[in-house]
């Protein structure tokens, strides 16, 4: 099976199709992302509607700054636990926020502490902030993907910290998570799109069925079969989430 660790087909974009669009992806396990009170809402929505749907519920940093009562949804998350497989899309952007780094630390440690709790996986968002994020994630004891990786001089520490880097279907073209690829090992790779972003068509809506186009990508890298690819990438996600 194939899986996508990071999609948001709560997006308005699949406003119109979304049924369509999760069934041209029926062989493929989705994990939908929420970033905030209303898609965390409508994340287990989709993902109670749709058997190859499943759901992460978190706080986008951007989005988390802007939350008045952060601890009533980190709450909500704490109670619906059992209906996700992964607290996410959280972490750290400091492209966006330059000044609020030490809040959204905060806020990120208070996630972090929650999915310890509640012992589910991290799906982590780290934009021009991956050092801290690392160091914040070595200090506990979460599992940790790490969505759209930036840094090539850290990916030996994240990989020496068991972390996962999941790998966009943009890969396609992508020198930069080319390179990902080449600088990790399967055992800590995984697929994923970020629906409705980084298409592996350039200036075309993405979409969970063209997760496949990432994974025929990085078979090619790897120099293996796309079934090799395919099979090693669904056993990792399984040892991380619970499917």
């Amino acid at each position: 099976m194939i899986v996508d660790v990071h999609a948001h087909l709560d997006h308005r974009q699949f406003d119109k199709d979304r049924d369509e669009a999760i069934k041209r992806a029926e062989r493929i396990l989705i994990i939908n992302n929420g970033l905030n009170p209303e898609t965390n809402r409508k994340t287990l929505e989709i993902s109670s509607k749709y058997r190859n749907v499943k759901a992460a519920l978190g706080l986008y940093p951007i989005d988390a700054l802007k939350i008045k009562n952060l601890d009533e949804e980190l709450d909500f998350i704490r109670k619906n636990k059992d209906k996700i497989v992964a607290v996410g899309e959280v972490g750290l952007d400091y492209y966006w926020e330059k000044q609020k780094k030490n809040e959204e630390k905060e806020i990120f440690q208070k996630i972090i502490d929650l999915a310890e709790e509640i012992r589910k996986p991290v799906i982590v968002h780290s934009r021009e902030a991956e050092l801290d994020a690392i160091e914040m994630l070595e200090s506990s004891k979460v599992k940790a993907v790490l969505h759209c990786f930036g840094s090539f001089e850290l990916v030996k520490r994240a990989i020496d910290n068991g972390f996962y880097l999941s790998i966009p279907a943009n890969v396609v073209f992508s020198g930069h998570f080319q390179k990902i690829v080449e600088m990790t090992e399967l055992r800590n790779l995984l697929t994923e799109t970020d629906s409705p972003y980084l298409s592996p068509y350039r200036g075309k809506r993405n979409e969970p069925s063209f997760v496949e186009k990432g994974l025929e990508k990085i078979a090619k890298i790897k120099n293996i079969s796309k079934e090799d690819a395919e099979e090693e990438i669904y056993s990792n996600a399984k040892k991380l989430f619970d499917f």
